[in-house]
């Protein structure tokens, strides 16, 4: 199955109905798509009750990507806000067994950073890593073109595939050592993860000089040629794989929502099970 969604529920306004509130975004996102992308564990691991909150405001088979706490992936600059590194992975199991016991953990999402490159230290991480996560399926992401150079691309796909590790696949602009090119290729036959970053190039590579790298960054809006060739990457990719986890990161300018919704009608597809979309006041039958 091809698995369309978004990276967070928060800011997407095309979805929301006149009417919603905050609290109501969740649910009003879970009409338009059977997953998504939970951002905001990245900053602070989330709280049980938290997690079973989203569970219940969507509908049984929406699934939710958890994206690990930056101090799993090296990302944090401050210091640990745990004891000890062990508290820290306990905190984050717990969060994932949490989305996992209500049937909504769709997998994990390692992301490393751009300066996590290649080398045999790195390598032993990542099996830290998945020891530590073991009860439930991984995708690691990587940043860093050194893992996709031609003498450890091969090896770098089998150490996945060797280790039952979802290969992240990315789309995105190709700006130097710290950005991945695009390799449509899938390490477990059950689930693959295709994240799309937009192709701002000016801005991938300059984000580091702006306090709002964020929104410089991820700055893009697809054309019909460029959605195409992510259609044929997404049929390639489900031709190796059960089910394809597509999320669309490209949401400085509200363009994900569109491009994703564009790509579904692209593909034909058509989800069923979502929850029902909120009419406003005015809307309706008379």
């Amino acid at each position: 199955m091809i698995l369309v969604g978004l990276t967070g529920w928060g800011d997407h306004p095309s979805l929301y109905s006149n009417l919603s509130t905050a609290r109501d975004k969740l649910f009003d996102y879970s009409g338009h798509f059977p997953i998504v992308e939970v951002d905001t564990s990245f900053y602070a691991i989330p709280a049980e009750r938290n997690v079973k909150k989203w569970c219940s405001e969507t509908p049984p088979n929406f699934q939710f990507v958890l994206k690990t706490y930056q101090g799993i992936t090296g990302h944090l600059r401050d210091e640990l806000p745990f004891e000890t590194r062990n508290d820290m992975f306990e905190s984050f199991r717990a969060c994932a067994k949490a989305f996992q016991d209500e049937g909504k953990l769709g997998m994990v999402l390692v992301q490393f950073p751009p300066w996590y490159d290649c080398q045999a230290k790195n390598v032993t991480y990542i099996r830290y890593v998945k020891e530590q996560l073991k009860d439930f399926p991984i995708a690691i992401e990587f940043r860093n073109q050194t893992w996709y150079a031609e003498n450890n691309r091969e090896m770098m796909l089998q150490f996945l595939k060797d280790n039952k590790l979802i290969h992240s696949v990315c789309d995105e602009p190709q700006a130097g050592s710290g950005s991945v090119p695009l390799v449509s290729i899938s390490t477990t036959e059950d689930k693959v993860l295709f994240r799309i970053h937009g192709r701002n190039i000016h801005g991938w590579r300059n984000a580091g000089n702006n306090q709002n790298w964020r929104e410089v960054r991820f700055l893009y809006d697809y054309n019909e040629e460029e959605l195409r060739q992510i259609a044929d990457t997404v049929l390639s990719l489900k031709e190796q794989s059960k089910d394809v986890y597509v999320l669309f990161n490209n949401n400085s300018g509200h363009h994900a929502a569109k491009n994703a919704k564009q790509l579904m009608s692209m593909l034909e597809i058509e989800y069923s099970g979502l929850s029902p979309k909120q009419l406003d006041l005015f809307e309706g039958e008379i």
